[in-house]
């Protein structure tokens, strides 16, 4: 299974208002493991960031202004997620400014937006299951699960990216520290196939069977909880 761990920078927090996407981060997952691929970029909004925003992440309009524009590296952009399962904390936010961003490159077409196209997993909503009633911000995440997040001085989509990719495995069953090692090029090749390598060997699985001493004794211990129950022994109900 390929997995895009993705963030997002903005100049605001509405895209009707004419914000715009600033930062893309995405980390690469393969079979639950990081393969070191990653894809980061810094974008040039032609606009200024909210107060607000630029205490979040600190990225100037000078700063960016050399950068590209979403439209050069869309294609680019496109390409990396495509046919990934998407994994984002507060999906509805980062997929409404990447669907508008698309939008704008279609001069206001119709398109299909991401979360049609692909599969999508709301970290958020899954803290949320986990942990009702609790903070489930990146910061309070990381420290719930011992994910050292001390370089997260401000926001940056690619840190918040890994940082979330550590989270979300310590979340779906620890398997983050488990990694022995990056992906391998058979372990894309599995993900993309959708399934097994053919080679592989199936586990034997052992089963072990009571013996007739010992289902004796079970059915002698039946035979007592049936007579303490008056007969409604649950285990021999029909």
């Amino acid at each position: 299974m390929r997995q895009i761990v993705l963030d997002t920078e903005t100049t605001g927090l509405e895209p009707e208002q004419g914000h715009r996407v600033i930062e893309i981060g995405c980390v690469e997952l393969v079979n639950r493991r990081p393969t070191g691929r990653t894809f980061h970029r810094y974008l040039n909004p032609d606009r200024d960031s909210d107060e607000g925003a630029l205490q979040v992440h600190g990225l100037t309009r000078e700063f960016l202004k050399d950068q590209p524009r979403f439209a050069d590296i869309a294609a680019e952009f496109d390409a990396f997620i495509e046919g990934a399962e998407l994994v984002i904390h507060n999906a509805p936010f980062d997929l409404g400014f990447l669907d508008a961003e698309f939008t704008l490159l279609a001069a206001g077409e119709a398109r299909v937006p991401l979360a049609n196209r692909l599969r999508v997993l709301d970290t958020l909503v899954l803290a949320r299951q986990l942990h009702p009633g609790q903070r489930n911000g990146l910061d309070a995440l990381c420290k719930r699960y011992s994910v050292d997040n001390s370089a997260r001085e401000l926001h940056g989509a690619l840190l918040d990216a890994k940082l979330l990719s550590e989270v979300y495995l310590a979340m779906t069953g620890g398997q983050g520290a488990l990694v022995l090692g990056p992906a391998t090029g058979a372990d894309r090749s599995r993900a993309a196939g959708g399934g097994r390598s053919p080679g592989a060997v199936p586990i034997p699985v052992r089963v072990i069977r009571a013996s007739a001493e010992e289902l004796r004794l079970h059915e002698e211990s039946l035979d007592r909880v049936a007579k303490a129950s008056g007969g409604r022994c649950l285990f021999r109900a029909p």
